[in-house]
């Protein structure tokens, strides 16, 4: 008759083992997702390159701007005037006339992304797909950055939360140049 204590390690030793095959399936299931990932996001990117680029409108963009614009990794930013907004600036609530120029740099960049998918026919955009576009990990800290701008940007009526977390421009905000 085999021992008690013999037969528990015998248990003890094929739990072990399948224990750790489903570890080295999870690793591998792991690298294979962060590999998926980073080319979901390289696509996601490609598409928003190719929507800035195909854009109407932008026909009079100098080939040195768009250089300049992709070695940055965000779309032009008008000139900021004199009343421009510095940024961890308030964001004001907006109003009819009211220029891009009153919000920092993020915020602005935050429209200017929407402002394109307006003028492409396309919908609203995630806070993960909005890092994405900015070629931003799509980590926690950053998507969530990201929606705290733009939560702060709808309550101030720059931008209407279409559904939950889905972000779009209101009728009333134009583009860069003035509001209404």
């Amino acid at each position: 008759m085999p021992s008690v204590v013999g037969l528990l390690e015998q248990r003890e030793l094929i739990a072990r083992r399948r224990m750790d095959e489903l570890r080295e399936e999870a690793d591998r299931i792991q690298a294979e997702l962060v590999v998926v990932e980073r080319e979901w996001n390289e696509w996601v990117i490609a598409r928003s390159r190719v929507g800035e680029v195909l854009a109407p409108g932008d026909d009079d963009a100098s080939p040195d701007a768009c250089e300049n614009w992709a070695d940055r990794g965000a779309p032009p930013v008008p000139p900021a005037s004199s009343d421009a907004a510095k940024p961890k600036s308030v964001v004001p609530m907006w109003r009819a006339g009211l220029a891009w120029s009153a919000l920092s740099a993020d915020y602005q960049r935050i429209l200017q992304v929407l402002a394109d998918r307006n003028r492409l026919g396309q919908g609203p955009l995630t806070c993960q797909e909005m890092a994405a576009c900015f070629g931003l990990d799509p980590v926690p800290a950053k998507v969530e950055a990201l929606r705290s701008k733009a939560k702060r940007l709808v309550a101030r009526s720059w931008l209407v939360e279409s559904a939950p977390g889905r972000f779009t421009l209101p009728k009333g905000v134009a583009g860069p140049g003035g509001g209404s």
